[in-house]
């Protein structure tokens, strides 16, 4: 039977669709499971503006699970979340070593600790490389210049410097964190192009690849400046996985609402987000859900609105899908008005310029005739 693959989070991957059997009439699976489907939606459908008093468990129950359609009853997970232009990523670089030898750059952040110094100032703490490229370390001890220094090359330096006031003074210099690790750190944009931008160590592709993927590609593409770099990376903003909810406007344009979809979103949700029905909707619903190109149909699933609101009941309080479309078509009575108006409305203004035009002329002759008869003298 020809059918969508599931992947492993027991989603429903609509780019790996394919037939295990040709799509002919013939086929006796394809034909028993999409007249079942079929029947489903049919069976929906048909109750039109009927009550919703129980669902049709019957005919459910011999619908393999994948195939059943999702409500707020029954809801099912989506399919493993890939990453696509615009999502927003947060990434936290847990290993961050340069590979060797390193020279400090500005803003890294130095650990320095020493002994035998003035009692008074000990050095023990973090510091940071300044954009000038100095470690200020503060009286008695002035400032250093490390910039471009590897980190021995650093510590010799201070332990020179120091040795000027001080008999026999120790120090130990090691990086606490570097300007690379500040800037692989965050939130990440996923620009047009497919990529995050990560500082000085560049662009990495991650569209199209599941969280999985992004992180063993970014990772990859640091072992190119760090020791086995480690990440971690979750998604900060779902906006790349939609759904839409289209208000006819019964003749004064459509009105569109883009929305995010974070997998658990019903029609009763959605309607909720957009402020409930207008004085121009309808109680007629339907969700146009986009099929996979090689199924070779469309879906369309008709919504019992009194029924969701009025009786609770779940049935057609369907499970939003990323793509999903929910139509809410607008009253006929006001279509009809509308309609009206923007037929007669152009007539409505000829008449009036006629009208206009006519007074404009009888007032002119009327101008004219009192002149003339002033000119005669009567």
């Amino acid at each position: 039977m020809g059918r969508c693959d599931e992947d492993a989070s027991g989603g429903r991957a609509a780019d790996k669709c394919y037939h295990s059997t040709p799509f002919t009439a013939e086929s006796p699976d394809m034909t028993r499971s999409s007249g079942l489907l079929l029947g489903l939606v049919v069976a929906i459908s048909g109750l039109g503006c009927q009550n919703l008093n129980h669902r049709n468990l019957a005919l459910e129950s011999v619908l393999p699970p994948n195939e059943r359609i999702p409500n707020a009853e029954y809801k099912t997970t989506l399919p493993v979340y890939v990453v696509e232009p615009p999502d927003v990523l947060s990434i936290e670089a847990i290993k961050v070593v340069p590979k060797p030898p390193y020279r400090l750059e500005p803003l890294d952040i130095v650990q320095i600790k020493g002994l035998n110094l003035f009692p008074d100032h000990p050095l023990d703490g973090t510091y940071q490389v300044e954009a000038s490229g100095v470690i200020t370390l503060g009286a008695p001890y002035g400032s250093i210049k490390v910039v471009g220094l590897t980190v021995d090359q650093a510590t010799a330096a201070l332990l020179k410097m120091l040795k000027k006031d001080l008999l026999d003074p120790s120090v130990t210099i090691t990086i606490a964190q570097t300007a690379g690790t500040q800037q692989i750190s965050g939130e990440h944009l996923v620009a047009p192009d497919g990529t995050v931008n990560l500082g000085s160590y560049g662009q990495v592709y991650v569209a199209g690849r599941t969280l999985a993927q992004a992180k063993e590609a970014i990772e990859k593409h640091l072992e190119q400046y760090l020791e086995s770099p480690q990440v971690a990376l979750d998604v900060l903003a779902y906006n790349s996985k939609v759904y839409y909810v289209i208000l006819d406007g019964a003749g004064t344009g459509d009105r569109v609402i883009r929305l995010p979809i974070t997998g658990g979103e019903t029609v009763l949700d959605a309607i909720a987000q957009v402020g409930g029905l207008t004085q121009l909707s309808s109680q007629q619903l339907w969700i146009a859900r986009p099929a996979p190109d090689c199924l070779g149909y469309q879906q369309r699933l008709p919504v019992n609105w009194n029924a969701i609101t009025q009786q609770g009941n779940q049935a057609t309080n369907f499970q939003l899908l990323p793509n999903d479309r929910l139509y809410v078509a607008a009253n006929k009575a006001t279509a009809i008005d509308t309609a009206v108006g923007k037929l007669v409305a152009p007539v409505e203004r000829l008449s009036g310029v006629i009208l206009l035009g006519t007074n404009a002329i009888r007032n002119l002759n009327g101008s004219f005739s009192r002149n003339f008869n002033n000119n005669q003298g009567f």
